[in-house]
């Protein structure tokens, strides 16, 4: 199976993968330490849809896994005979599509009462595949943007520990259309919306990112311009 993403969440699950004894064929990232656990092949791709032929010719199971990864799979990758390409995405589709950084901050000024991880198939939209699974969590209405992120994070992980026996068994199937329910996306234009949501009383709890101020650029631009010195969470560490 092949990697595709970034950070500690990708980590996590080529590491699980490989301890339990499935073949990590690539991992594709920017940093090469991302396959160190596995011993792996690496790949430091900024479009992995330009290296098709190369992934289909490295995965020896036909899995493709995208996590926490920023990047759009589109032809020819998504055409490629064999592959199946399956996204864990942190938050609820369709109703927390696009960045999870921005669409968690949207669930809490929304009111929205549970947030959560899921596994989709991917497909030519931007997470629009058909649903696998999905682990929900309620919002509290005392819950900061940075446990709900965290929890999100912890939900995705989980979820993938959770599908991993079955996709590689085959027997993963979709259990519905991820269109059937509401759907919202969230990129980085919904940020130039934040100005009418100042007075908004969940301003505060949204826009607290805690540990995740540094992870979260796109929203430390947008919430507190200037140079990043100007704000003290700036270069917090999430460990």
């Amino acid at each position: 199976m092949i990697f595709v993403g970034e950070g500690a969440l990708l980590r996590r699950a080529v590491t699980h993968a490989a301890t339990r004894g499935h073949p990590v064929d690539l991992v594709c990232s920017a940093d090469p330490l991302d396959a160190a656990a596995a011993d792996a092949p690496h790949l430091a791709a900024a479009d992995v849809n330009a290296h098709a032929d190369a992934l289909a010719r490295a995965c020896t199971d036909g899995i493709v896994w995208s996590l926490n990864n920023r990047q759009i799979f589109r032809e020819p990758l998504l055409r490629t005979d064999g592959l199946r390409i399956l996204n864990i995405h942190n938050g609820l589709l369709p109703r927390h599509r696009g960045l999870p950084s921005v669409a968690v901050l949207f669930a809490l000024l929304n009111g929205d009462t549970e947030y959560g991880a899921t596994v989709h198939e991917v497909d030519a939209g931007i997470d629009t595949g058909p649903v696998l699974a999905e682990h929900r969590f309620p919002i509290g209405p005392e819950d900061r943007y940075h446990q709900v992120m965290l929890r999100g994070i912890r939900a995705c992980h989980a979820l993938f520990e959770e599908t991993l026996p079955a996709v590689v068994a085959g027997t993963a199937h979709p259990v519905r259309a991820a269109s059937v329910e509401p759907s919202a996306y969230y990129g980085l234009r919904a940020l130039d919306r934040l100005g009418a949501y100042r007075d908004h009383p969940a301003y505060a709890r949204a826009t607290d990112l805690g540990p995740f101020t540094a992870h979260a650029p796109e929203l430390t631009r947008a919430l507190f311009p200037g140079p990043a010195r100007a704000h003290p969470r700036i270069g917090a560490r999430f460990t």
